[in-house]
């Protein structure tokens, strides 16, 4: 006659019961006429005379215990269905949203970018934030003293290396380790010694673009970007070229896409031209590609390889697809500016 296990087995049982009609299944299981207790004092008859008087204590203590217990549930039950019937609770009324975290507008800009060009067949790269001259200069044909360098007001650490200037250190590295064809992005952090105010940041994002291959020509450039742009505004969007000097393309251009807003034909966010200034890009100069390790093609019968590259502002692609008016606003961490996203 195990009393003790019993006993335990009980108590867990009335802990579980979550309403009344558990706690009576309780009840009955072990206070009932056909209980468990009024079974062990059936029993007692079996035992011998000496034992049947602590047992049948022990019995008498157990069932009033667990009375005391299944007393208490009951009335916390009963009191918590008071409240329930007072506060007349309706039952058919939404609950309360819970509150949950929002992903940052960059982040969304981000993700957003890498999944249209992963449609188109383009692959994540990525590399260290801190560069080393080679990597971020020199190799991209922008030699010591090359006034060129003024173009980026550059962040030089103690040991020499410095905050890359540009995610284009990338392309180098990625054309060394990697055989063509080639088609990457590279999203990434960059850094720039600068005055911050609503259109400058020193720290910000940009997404470095990248194909390599034998036939490749500024066609396939625009079609890409015009694509990229298309699907990314989720409208119809035209880009035209302008000439422009960048020391790692040649030839290199200004890209501009039709105004969003105005869809082209002129207002105050185009400054009535029909047309916003976006990115820099440009055919990739055989300087560059002889840094990765690539032979450039010379002529149009040459089997060596060609390319383009491109740069692109995630804060500002953010900044236009959220009708955002202050670059600051993305990295002041302020909960009511993020929570709109």
């Amino acid at each position: 006659m195990d009393i003790g296990g019993l006993k335990k087995m009980a108590l867990e049982e009335i802990d579980k019961a979550i309403d009344l009609v558990g706690l009576d299944n309780v009840y009955k299981k072990y206070l009932g006429k056909k209980g468990e207790i009024a079974s062990f004092f059936g029993s007692l008859k079996n035992l011998p005379e000496k034992d049947r008087k602590e047992v049948g204590r022990c019995l008498n203590s157990f069932k009033k215990l667990l009375e005391e217990k299944i007393k208490i549930k009951e009335q916390e039950f009963k009191k918590s269905l008071k409240l329930f019937k007072n506060n007349k609770l309706d039952v058919s009324i939404p609950g309360k949203k819970i509150k949950t975290g929002h992903l940052h507008p960059l982040t969304l800009v981000k993700r957003r970018a890498e999944n249209i060009f992963g449609e188109m067949g383009f692959s994540i790269a990525q590399g260290p934030e801190i560069e080393d001259e080679w990597h971020n200069f020199d190799a991209l044909n922008i030699p010591k003293n090359h006034p060129a360098r003024d173009m980026w007001d550059t962040f030089w650490l103690k040991n020499g290396k410095l905050l890359r200037t540009h995610t284009s250190p990338v392309q180098i590295r990625y054309m060394k380790k990697n055989n063509p064809p080639i088609r990457i992005i590279v999203p990434g952090r960059i850094f720039r010694h600068e005055a911050t105010d609503a259109s400058h940041e020193i720290n910000f994002y940009q997404l470095e673009g990248l194909m390599i291959d034998k036939d490749i020509s500024i066609s396939n450039f625009k079609a890409i970007i015009q694509e990229f742009f298309s699907r990314f505004f989720n409208k119809v969007i035209e880009a035209r070229l302008r000439p422009s000097f960048f020391p790692f393309t040649e030839p290199s251009f200004e890209v501009d896409m039709s105004c969003v807003v105005c869809e082209g034909t002129g207002c105050s966010v185009c400054s009535s031209t029909g047309w916003i200034e976006i990115m820099g890009a440009g055919m990739v100069h055989p300087n560059v590609l002889k840094a990765g390790g690539l032979i450039p093609r010379q002529k149009a019968k040459d089997t060596g390889w060609q390319g383009f590259a491109f740069g692109i502002g995630l804060d500002r692609l953010t900044m236009m697809k959220y009708k955002i008016d202050d670059i600051r606003l993305l990295y002041s961490g302020d909960i009511r500016f993020l929570k709109q996203f």
